[in-house]
């Protein structure tokens, strides 16, 4: 009788330990003051933050950056080009320019019209220059697409539009492989900061992004996909 006692004693137990960690909150990115130019304490007036929605509303906007910094986090947008548009979205960035010779990208590509659709590591999804996205998931030019990226320690997940389309892990000899033979070889910067900004990309063109939010991972978290 008194192991049967036990038992529930133990399981309570256990039900108040997960109860007591509570999962990360996402927290949106839609604020202004959340946003600023990268080397800068402001926003540049052609990034515009309304409601839910963070538009570059002309080219001259810069390259901008989070306010706050992340390690292990799961992230989500929306975002949407006009035709022939390109952007991309850093991570575990540096507040130094040029954001790209440091930080590891997301790219947003409209690999219909976009000159750079002719390289797959450039297109949508991609791990740009490094990893080229493993299908096209791409949404129709006036549709937002969802993306998403999954980042726990070294190894990282890009989505796009509910489909896993690159993976990689920092520590591998296959990574070490494909920065040898891209244009970041000579940078000796790239990729290694396990924690950093957001950057968004101002290439020249309007960028819709919208719902965007993010929420931090647990030193022992696992990928979305194992």
């Amino acid at each position: 009788m008194r192991g049967a006692r036990i038992v529930p004693i133990l399981l309570a137990a256990l039900l108040a330990g997960c109860a007591s960690t509570p999962q990360a909150r996402w927290q949106s990115l839609s604020d202004e003051d959340q946003w600023r130019n990268v080397g800068a304490s402001t926003l540049d007036a052609r990034w515009q933050v309304r409601g839910n929605d963070l538009v570059l509303t002309a080219a001259g906007g810069g390259d901008i950056i989070s306010a706050s910094t992340y390690g292990n986090f799961e992230l989500e947008w929306e975002w949407r080009l006009p035709a022939g548009g390109n952007s991309g979205l850093f991570y575990r960035a540096a507040d130094v320019e040029p954001v790209w010779a440091r930080a590891v990208e997301y790219q947003m590509l409209d690999d219909r019209e976009a000159e750079d659709r002719i390289v797959p590591s450039h297109r949508a999804g991609a791990v740009y220059d490094l990893v080229a996205p493993a299908q096209d998931a791409l949404r129709p030019i006036d549709a937002y697409n969802h993306a998403r990226i999954v980042a726990c320690g070294p190894h990282v997940e890009h989505w796009l539009n509910g489909l896993r389309v690159a993976t990689y892990d920092l520590d591998s000899d296959d990574w070490k492989r494909r920065v040898a033979a891209s244009k970041f070889a000579g940078q000796v910067d790239f990729a290694q900061a396990r924690r950093g900004h957001l950057a968004l990309q101002d290439h020249g063109n309007a960028v819709y992004l919208r719902n965007m939010r993010i929420r931090a991972l647990g030193p022992d978290c696992k990928p979305a996909s194992l």
